[in-house]
């Protein structure tokens, strides 16, 4: 499959301007006293350098050398167009300009070999794309009306809960038949009643024992007081 050549309207401009600035160039070297193949090889280097430059500075933006080379050799270039626009007397160059032409060979090597041993900056590194933090999946929430619905039912509690069961009564110990002991009358009405409390608990009267540890009194006061009670 062949393909079709298209002009581009800046590219013929480009060649056209690139073959008036050569032969300016070419013409004003030959009339300050290179003639031959020397008077062609001014215009390939001027061009050369500033092409040099050019791709240092797109490059390095701020490598400051690069700019005064491009500028040079704009200068040299834009100087041999404007010399030979009929500005210069092409037949008597003056000195000063045979000099100039003469020494260019090495005011362009000098600015070649510093831009093509000017080190390269290094690229930044660019930011690695940070992955978005995972966000937790969400727990799901279980239905509640599924759960309630596969739940068992609450067991109830007894509706008559059963009544707590008795302490084991003791059985009776044989009433002492002590003679009663001289004791306040405060004492007796206190024994009474805890004789009585204890009878409507257990059924039963109370015992010297169980009257002791409940008044906290002597063995004999106890007997004493059970024998007064019974």
């Amino acid at each position: 499959m062949f393909r079709t050549l298209r002009l581009d309207a800046v590219l013929i401009q480009a060649v056209i301007a690139g073959a008036l600035s050569f032969s300016h160039l070419h013409d004003l070297a030959q009339a300050a006293g290179q003639d031959g193949w020397k008077a062609w090889a001014y215009p390939v280097s001027v061009d050369l350098l500033l092409v040099a430059a050019w791709r240092r500075m797109r490059a390095d933006a701020g490598n400051r050398d690069a700019w005064l080379w491009f500028a040079i050799a704009l200068i040299a270039s834009l100087g041999a167009n404007v010399a030979t626009a009929g500005m210069l007397d092409m037949q008597n160059v003056p000195p000063w300009l045979r000099i100039l032409v003469a020494g260019w060979p090495a005011l362009a090597f000098l600015g070649g070999t510093l831009l093509a041993h000017a080190p390269t900056p290094a690229p930044k590194p660019e930011p690695a794309d940070q992955a978005p933090a995972e966000e937790p999946a969400p727990e799901p929430v279980a239905d509640l009306t599924v759960e309630r619905a596969l739940d068992p039912a609450p067991e109830l509690p007894p509706a008559d809960p059963a009544p707590p069961e008795a302490p084991p009564v003791a059985p009776p110990q044989p009433v002492s038949t002590a003679p009663a002991a001289p004791f306040p009358p405060a004492l007796l009405d206190h024994a009474r009643k805890v004789a009585d409390a204890h009878r409507a608990q257990t059924g039963t009267p109370i015992d010297a024992a169980t009257l002791r540890s409940r008044l906290g009194v002597p063995a004999a006061l106890a007997d004493s007081i059970a024998h007064q009670l019974a």
